[in-house]
C-alpha cells in the first residue's frame, strides 16, 4: 500500500477506537457527552510532552497519560454524574472548551495554538494502530455481552427501574464513564502518532459532536453499526478532494454532510443503519447458508 493508503487505514482505525468508546458510554449506559475529545486532548499532550521533556520512552508516558485520562474523569464524574443527563451534557461542553484553555495557557510547553510537533516516529505504527483497534473493539464487544454491560443496558431503558433492581447506578456510571474516557485516551495517543502534531483545535468540541454522529449514524445498540459507521464516514472526506458542487469544495463541507446522512437517518431510519443487530460468527452462518440454498436451488 502507498503511504497514502497507509494513513487512511491509520484515519480510520483512530475513529473506529474513538467511537467505540463514546459506544460505552452512550450505546451502553445512556449517558451524552460532548467533551470526550477533551480526554484525548489531555492523553496526547502528557504523553508526547512527558516524552520530550522528560525524555521517558513513550509507552511509560502513554501509560501515563492514560492513568491522569482516568484520574480526571473520576474528579469530573463524582460531581457530574449527579446532574440530569441534559444538564451533564452541557457541562461536557464547558469541560472540553476548558481543556483547550489550559493547553494554550501552558503554551511554554505545549506551543499552544502552534501546534506541538515533537512527537517521535514509530516503525510499524499501522500493524499497532490495527492491533489496538482490534483490541478495543473486542474489549466493547465482550463488555455489552458481560453482566456490567447488561446492568449498563438496563441503566439506559429504565433508570428507575435499575436503581429498583439493587444496581448502583451512580458508582455504575462513574465507572463507565472512566472507562470510556481512557478509550478517549488512547484514540489520542493513536492520533498523534499518525499526524505526529496536535493542536488544542484538532481536540474541540465538534470532535466530540463528529463521534455521536458517527455513533447513531451507524446505529446507536450496534457495536457493528458504530465501526463500520465510524471507519467509512470518517474517510468519505478523502475521497471527496478535489470534488466541487456549485462551486464549493465537499471537502470543507464534511460537518454538513454528516448533518445531512443523520437527517435522512432520522426521517428514515430512526434506529440507524444497523439498528440493533450485530455481526456475529451466527450470523455470517445464517447468510453464508441462506447463499448456498439459493446456489442450490438455481442448479
Amino acid at each position: 500500500m502507498s503511504n497514502y493508503q497507509i494513513s487512511l487505514v491509520m484515519l480510520a482505525c483512530i475513529s473506529v477506537i474513538t467511537v467505540s468508546g463514546v459506544f460505552t458510554m452512550t450505546s451502553l449506559a445512556g449517558m451524552f457527552s460532548l467533551g470526550q475529545a477533551a480526554y484525548m486532548s489531555i492523553c496526547a499532550y502528557l504523553t508526547f510532552c512527558l516524552a520530550r521533556y522528560l525524555s521517558l520512552p513513550i509507552w511509560i508516558t502513554a501509560v501515563i497519560g492514560l492513568a491522569a485520562s482516568g484520574l480526571i474523569a473520576l474528579i469530573i464524574s463524582l460531581p457530574t454524574l449527579k446532574l440530569r443527563r441534559d444538564y451533564f451534557a452541557l457541562l461536557s461542553v464547558g469541560f472540553g472548551q476548558m481543556v483547550s484553555s489550559i493547553v494554550i495557557l501552558l503554551g511554554d510547553w505545549t506551543n499552544a495554538s502552534i501546534g506541538f510537533s515533537k512527537i517521535p516516529k514509530v516503525k510499524g505504527l499501522v500493524w499497532i494502530i490495527l492491533g489496538i483497534t482490534a483490541l478495543i473493539v473486542f474489549m466493547v464487544r465482550n463488555l455489552k455481552y458481560s453482566r456490567f454491560g447488561r446492568m449498563c443496558i438496563a441503566l439506559k431503558t429504565d433508570e428507575i427501574a435499575a436503581r429498583s433492581f439493587g444496581i448502583d447506578v451512580y458508582r455504575l456510571k462513574v465507572k463507565i464513564y472512566v472507562l470510556a474516557s481512557v478509550i478517549a485516551g488512547v484514540g489520542g495517543i493513536c492520533y498523534g502518532l499518525r499526524n505526529r502534531v496536535i493542536s488544542p483545535d484538532a481536540f474541540d468540541w465538534s470532535l466530540s459532536a463528529e463521534m455521536q454522529i458517527l455513533l447513531f449514524f451507524g446505529g446507536t445498540n450496534s457495536l457493528t453499526g458504530s465501526v463500520i459507521s465510524a471507519a467509512g464516514l470518517k474517510v468519505l472526506p478523502e475521497f471527496l478532494k478535489g470534488v466541487k458542487l456549485f462551486g464549493v469544495n465537499l471537502q470543507d463541507c464534511k460537518t454538513i454532510i454528516y448533518c445531512l446522512l443523520i437527517i435522512v437517518v432520522i426521517n428514515f431510519r430512526t434506529q440507524g443503519i444497523m439498528g440493533e443487530q450485530e455481526l456475529d460468527t451466527a450470523a455470517l452462518r445464517r447468510f453464508a447458508g441462506r447463499f448456498t440454498r439459493g446456489k442450490g436451488g438455481e442448479s
